[in-house]
C-alpha cells in the first residue's frame, strides 16, 4: 500500500485529477480541501474518516452530483460539469437506486445496456440525448450475456428473476455491484459497498470488483470504514482529517481512525 496522496505512474493519464478542490454543501462551508489528487487506473483507493466528515460528498463531487465550492475536478478526461462518456463512470451509492418492483435481471440489465458503446451523434442536442437514453432500454445479446456474467460473480443467479423488493439489504447490495460490473466502466465509485454482508459474501464480492479492476485497467474508489478491509484491499488509503484529505502514514494514523469510528 502506498503511503501518499498522489503516486506517479509513467505514461499513464490519471482518470481522476483534482486540483485546488474546496468541497462542501450549505452556504459554501467548507468540509474538505484538497490541494492535488490524481488516482490512475489500475488502482484501487479507500478512502476512511468518521461520520460526517465529506467522504460521501467527495465521491459525489468526483460522479459530478455536487459542484464543488472551488477547484478543478476531472473525471474521465472530462472537466466537470462536462460528464465522461456514457457508460464510463459507475457509482454504487449507499441508497443503491434500484428498481424495487422489477427483477434482479432488469436491473443488472440497465447497467449493462447504458455501458453499451453504442452512441448516437446529432447536432441537435436534446435529440441526442433523447437516443442515446432510448438506446439505453434497448437490449442486446451482448448486454445480457455481460449481466448474466455480472450476477454469476455477486452469487445471485438462484435470484435472477427476483424483485428487488422481496430480497435483503445485504442481495440489494450485491445487485447493484452487478449493475456497476455489467456496465463496465473505467472508474468506479462504491459508498460502502460491502456493508450488510457476510464475511463469506463480502470476500465473494470483493473477489468480483478487484478482479474486474485488475483484468480492465479500471480504477475503484471506495469509501470503507472498516480501516483494516480499506487496508488490505486497497493500493492507498486516504484519511480525511481535520478538513483535509491525507495519506495514511502510520499504524498509529490507524489507530486514530478506528477509534473515530468506535
Amino acid at each position: 500500500m502506498k503511503d501518499s496522496i498522489t503516486v506517479t505512474q509513467v505514461n499513464e493519464k490519471p482518470i481522476v485529477k483534482l486540483i485546488d478542490v474546496e468541497i462542501g454543501y450549505r452556504n459554501n462551508e467548507t468540509l474538505v480541501k484538497i490541494p492535488n489528487l490524481e488516482i490512475f487506473p489500475g488502482e484501487i483507493v479507500a478512502i476512511a474518516g468518521p461520520s460526517g466528515v465529506g467522504k460521501t460528498t467527495l465521491l459525489r463531487t468526483i460522479a459530478g452530483l455536487v459542484k464543488s465550492i472551488s477547484g478543478k475536478v476531472e473525471v474521465c478526461g472530462k472537466v466537470i460539469p462536462h460528464r465522461p462518456k456514457r457508460g464510463r463512470l459507475g457509482y454504487i451509492p449507499q441508497r443503491l437506486g434500484l428498481v424495487r418492483h422489477a427483477s434482479v435481471m432488469h436491473n443488472v440489465m440497465l447497467g449493462a445496456n447504458a455501458g453499451q458503446k453504442k452512441e448516437v451523434v446529432h447536432k441537435n442536442k436534446y435529440i441526442q440525448m433523447i437516443s442515446n437514453s432510448m438506446l439505453s432500454l434497448i437490449p442486446s445479446g451482448e448486454a445480457k450475456n455481460k449481466s448474466i456474467d455480472a450476477i454469476k460473480k455477486m452469487g445471485l443467479t438462484d435470484k435472477i428473476r427476483e424483485p428487488i423488493r422481496k430480497l435483503s439489504g445485504g442481495q440489494q447490495r450485491r445487485v447493484a455491484t452487478a449493475r456497476t460490473l455489467a456496465q463496465e466502466p473505467d472508474l468506479i465509485l462504491a459508498d460502502e459497498f460491502l456493508s450488510e454482508l457476510d464475511e463469506e459474501t463480502m470476500e465473494t464480492v470483493l473477489r468480483g470488483v478487484v478482479e474486474y479492476i485488475r483484468n480492465n485497467n479500471a480504477a475503484l474508489i471506495v469509501i470503507e470504514h472498516d480501516v483494516s478491509r480499506a487496508k488490505s484491499m486497497a493500493d492507498r488509503l486516504l484519511v480525511i482529517d481535520d478538513g483535509r484529505l491525507n495519506p495514511f502514514i502510520t499504524e498509529v494514523t490507524m489507530l486514530e481512525v478506528e477509534e473515530w469510528l468506535r
